[in-house]
């Protein structure tokens, strides 16, 4: 069985178009699926749209807005299929492009990533995603192109191993090849957001990249160490330097630097207080961790019965 993960978050004027293309991409596949919206929250009428939806539809309604990567989990929680592809709800992953991924599990691939052809973003949202691409890739030690298309496939025991996973700040493309090693990367068509806005804010965007440098490295502490050290041994440079200008030069000399002296504290200071920024992010994830609160929690569960969503669970909580 083929599921399809969908996270939902005030995209009222996509879902039935979506839902209209998966339907026929599904059908054609010849392959038993399900289609799992998890509802991350949404303040407008999307909720109400998902649950009148036809055919093989759960849907999944969160107590409130947890985030993409949540929602994502929250429907890993109940996937019946074996090949798991997960996507947007606002229409720019194209849901024709399906059975490339399909294609690939068929191959014996354990998790397919794909890169996005021909971006329909912003500027500001290509240079993002492409700094983004740049570290992930040099913390993972992956060799993948594109860590922001959604539009991915992951193995049922893939899925199984990153819910078995304890932390509370993960980044789901990342996260997952922890977990194989047998993965793929194919090229994908990109489209126009068709109604909405994105939801991805420059705070989103930062706190999205802190997460990811926090979970898979120590590298910003590792900077810290050896910014440490290079501004150390810069000061006791300095302190020679300023030394060696009193005995050739006098003290006249040494008074007419004391505003460079004044600048350099200043730049010590700054650098402090951005060492206290990144100790505070660590901290703050392990006091995240210690309290152990929920990624998650499921308010309802509906599911397709007699060709209507019906109400099957309330109220589930996950790590």
């Amino acid at each position: 069985m083929i599921s399809v993960v969908i996270p939902v978050y005030n995209e009222e004027e996509n879902i039935l178009p979506l839902h209209e293309r998966l339907l026929n991409i599904l059908n054609s596949l010849n392959e038993d699926y399900e289609i799992i919206y998890v509802d991350d929250g949404s303040k407008d009428n999307s909720l109400n749209i998902l649950k009148n939806l036809k055919g093989n539809v759960k849907v999944v309604e969160l107590a409130r807005n947890y985030g993409q990567h949540a929602a994502i989990f929250a429907g890993f929680s109940v996937v019946s299929g074996d090949k798991v592809i997960t996507m947007d709800a606002d229409l720019q992953n194209p849901p024709e492009e399906i059975p490339k991924l399909v294609e690939k599990f068929n191959e014996g691939y354990d998790v397919i990533a794909t890169i996005r052809q021909q971006r329909k973003d912003s500027i500001f949202r290509k240079f993002s995603s492409h700094l983004n691409n740049y570290i992930t890739k040099k913390i993972t030690k992956v060799d993948l192109n594109d860590w922001g298309c959604m539009l991915r496939g992951y193995r049922k025991k893939i899925v199984e191993r990153m819910l078995n996973n304890d932390e509370k700040t993960v980044f789901i493309p990342a996260i997952a090849t922890y977990y194989t090693k047998n993965i793929v990367e194919i090229p994908i068509q990109h489209s126009q957001r068709q109604a909405g806005k994105s939801k991805y804010s420059l705070i989103k965007l930062v706190n999205l990249m802190f997460d990811l440098m926090t979970s898979f490295s120590n590298l910003p502490l590792e900077i810290l160490l050896y910014g440490g050290i290079l501004t150390a041994a810069f000061g006791i440079l300095l302190g020679i330097v300023l030394a060696l200008g009193r005995i050739f030069y006098g003290v006249e000399w040494a008074l007419g630097g004391v505003f460079s002296l004044f600048s350099v504290l200043f730049i010590l200071i700054g650098a402090q207080f951005f060492a206290f920024g990144i100790l505070g992010e660590y901290i703050g994830r392990i006091y995240k961790q210690v309290k152990n609160r929920p990624v998650f929690v499921i308010e309802n569960i509906y599911e397709s019965k007699d060709n209507s969503l019906k109400k099957i669970k309330t109220t589930e909580e996950n790590q």
